[in-house]
Formats: C-alpha cells, sequence, structure tokens
C-alpha cells in the first residue's frame, strides 16, 4: 500500500489529511446550501451538481495541467494509472450525486453525511484489504482494527439516531381580518 514516491518528512501528510478532514467535512453541508439555493425544488439538485463540475473542473484539471506545465512532466499516461484514477474520479462524483439526490428525498445533512462519513472508512478498509490482500499479512492484524471499524458504524448509527432536530416552529399568528360592515340583503319596507 506504500506509494512508490518518497513520502515528506515528519508529519506533513497529516496537514495534509486535516486539511481533507475539514474540506470534506463542510462539502454535504455546503453542497445541500447549495441545492437549496438554486430555488429550484425540481431541478436544483442537478443545477448544484453542474456547478460541482465546474469546480472539480477547475480544481482538478487546470490547476493540475498547470502544474504539470511548470514542472515540464512528460504527457505519459501508463493504462493502470489513467484507468484507477478515472474509475476513481467516476466513484468520486458519484457519490456527489448520490449525496443531492439523498438531500433531494428530504435527508438532513447531519444525517447524511454522518451515514457517509461512518462507512465510507469501513468500504474503504474492506476494499482496501481486498485490492491489496498479497501484500497483507491477514493473521497478524490486530483485533483492535476491527473493533475500530465496528466503532465507526456505531458511531455513525449513534449520531444518526440521536442527531438534535431543529427547533420547532413557532405557529404565525395571523391579525383578525377588520370587520366589514354587513350589506343588508333584505328590502327597504316602504313607510
Amino acid at each position: 500500500m506504500n506509494s512508490p514516491t518518497a513520502a515528506p518528512p515528519g508529519n506533513t501528510w497529516l496537514a495534509y489529511t486535516l486539511i481533507t478532514v475539514f474540506s470534506w467535512g463542510v462539502y454535504g453541508i455546503l453542497l445541500h446550501k447549495g441545492q437549496l439555493g438554486m430555488a429550484d425544488p425540481i431541478n436544483g439538485r442537478y443545477k448544484a451538481f453542474l456547478f460541482v463540475g465546474i469546480a472539480y473542473f477547475i480544481t482538478a484539471v487546470l490547476a493540475p495541467l498547470l502544474l504539470l506545465i511548470s514542472r515540464d512532466a512528460k504527457f505519459a499516461f501508463p493504462t493502470d494509472g489513467w484507468s484507477w484514477s478515472l474509475i476513481a474520479g467516476v466513484a468520486g462524483a458519484i457519490g456527489a450525486f448520490g449525496t443531492l439526490l439523498a438531500f433531494g428525498a428530504k435527508g438532513n445533512p447531519a444525517v447524511v453525511m454522518t451515514i457517509v462519513f461512518g462507512g465510507a472508512p469501513v468500504v474503504n478498509a474492506a476494499v482496501a484489504l481486498y485490492l491489496y490482500r498479497d501484500e497483507i499479512n491477514f493473521s497478524s492484524i490486530n483485533p483492535l482494527f476491527y473493533a475500530g471499524l465496528a466503532l465507526a458504524v456505531a458511531g455513525g448509527g449513534l449520531v444518526t439516531k440521536f442527531k438534535p432536530n431543529p427547533a420547532p416552529k413557532k405557529p404565525t399568528i395571523t391579525a383578525p381580518a377588520a370587520a366589514k360592515p354587513q350589506a343588508s340583503t333584505s328590502s327597504p319596507k316602504a313607510g
């Protein structure tokens, strides 16, 4: 599972990881606000997803392209590299779209994202164990690894079950209509 490139010394990886934790941590709620901000209950989620794609294009196409050009990188892309990277991008986009669909189906952002971030580490661990099965000594895996996966699932479930609910809406009190003089329905008596 180690990358063939040398890792930066010290805990630089942790700083980068925390950037990811923060950005992915605010992702769901910002995406929900964007969907609501489209003011289109029918197509708002698709409009929001369009802008997610534009943002991905800017940050994941233009920025790395400029970095590669500035570093005089060779534009050789081995099949194993581009195909897995493309699959990863599709998986990420499907996840973003699934998140928007969950919000459109009245999913609460706090609950939706808790399920996502509680479940994703478990899925990640299972897929990593499978993909790197030839490199892993399964008999040496600490049982606390499995306990951690169970706690991730349990934590997601607990946060979902005991999430704070919004305060109940106060009833709106409307002022009574001003009394209008009633027109007489009887005909005037002749005198």
